[in-house]
């Protein structure tokens, strides 16, 4: 599996602000989600913070909702610390900006664990009424625990994912929080995190308003779905992701003997390494309770000298 850019953020469709000498009708600023990129190796010579002053001065920054920052340059030797600077800098001119994504990048621009990340919290700190906030890439990430009353939605995608990062987000206070992705990664590209880094989010009460959890893209997988199968929070979600990662028969066994899951609208384990037996057992103990289960994407495993090695979605 490879990431693909975003087409929609925000419940808005994506447009890519035009490279400098280019003609196009601009939409209202508020209507789309606006992306801004300047890819090094692309046509034009343009450097993101020209780019962003471009954008500021022919867009009217107080329509503006959302924002995604693609590329800023060499990603994997320039950090997003400038594009964090400068959405800070704005922030008395960007008044209803409510979505801001950083890194969307795919694989023919970087791989997802060479982009160089940074501290994001300040664009956090300086946006006290943003309601999504996403990142891409796990590399030089930074996230101390934040306070924010209004974000509902907070996702991090990466080949390797920060323990640090991980014990960031469960020592914060975000009362409004919906909907947390983690892609957790695996140790070879820092992803470091262990189950628990993870015990005040499980233990449920950090996050009151929490609905769906993602703990995903793991090579501890199995160890998540059994800590996930009695865990306190688990009976106050509606949708529960613990996909892309090498979740075995293992994993959904635990599942299985733990805390009912039958009040969940949505579990997705796509990408797996279940067998169809116990994937059948799965699907006849939750899905006549009304239950959607995503078991699509089964993994391929490779042996090497007796050992069978599984992998997750997404690495490098």
């Amino acid at each position: 599996m490879y990431v693909q850019h975003l087409q929609e953020f925000h419940g808005l469709p994506v447009f890519d602000f035009p490279e400098a000498g280019e003609k196009v009708e601009l939409p209202e600023p508020g209507a789309v989600a606006w992306r801004l990129d300047v890819y090094p190796y692309g046509d034009s010579d343009e450097e993101f913070g020209a780019l962003w002053d471009r954008f500021l001065a022919a867009v009217d920054p107080a329509g503006v909702r959302a924002i995604i920052v693609g590329p800023w340059g060499e990603v994997y030797d320039n950090s997003s610390a400038d594009p964090v600077e400068r959405l800070v800098k704005a922030r008395k001119r960007l008044t209803a900006l409510r979505a801001v994504f950083i890194g969307d990048l795919v694989m023919e621009q970087s791989e997802i664990s060479w982009i160089q990340q940074s501290d994001v919290t300040p664009v956090l700190d300086a946006y006290p009424l943003l309601t999504e906030f996403g990142v891409r890439g796990g590399t030089g990430l930074s996230f101390p625990a934040v306070r924010h009353q209004h974000l509902r939605t907070l996702r991090f995608e990466a080949g390797g994912l920060p323990g640090e990062v991980v014990r960031g987000v469960a020592a914060s206070e975000l009362p409004a929080l919906d909907h947390l992705d983690l892609w957790l990664g695996v140790e070879n590209y820092g992803g470091d995190a262990s189950v628990a880094d993870l015990a005040p989010i499980l233990a449920g009460g950090r996050f009151p308003a929490l609905r769906h959890l993602g703990l995903c893209n793991s090579e501890i997988q199995d160890e998540l779905a059994a800590a996930v199968a009695g865990a306190p929070v688990v009976a106050q979600l509606t949708s529960l992701s613990l996909s892309m990662g090498i979740l075995s028969d293992e994993g959904v066994a635990a599942l299985l003997d733990g805390q009912p899951l039958t009040h969940l609208t949505r579990l997705d384990l796509h990408h797996h390494y279940v067998s169809d037996t116990v994937a059948e057992r799965l699907r006849a103990a939750l899905e006549p309770s009304g239950v959607e289960i995503d078991l699509s994407e089964p993994g391929h495993t490779w042996e090497n000298d007796g050992v069978v090695h599984r992998f997750t979605s997404i690495a490098e």
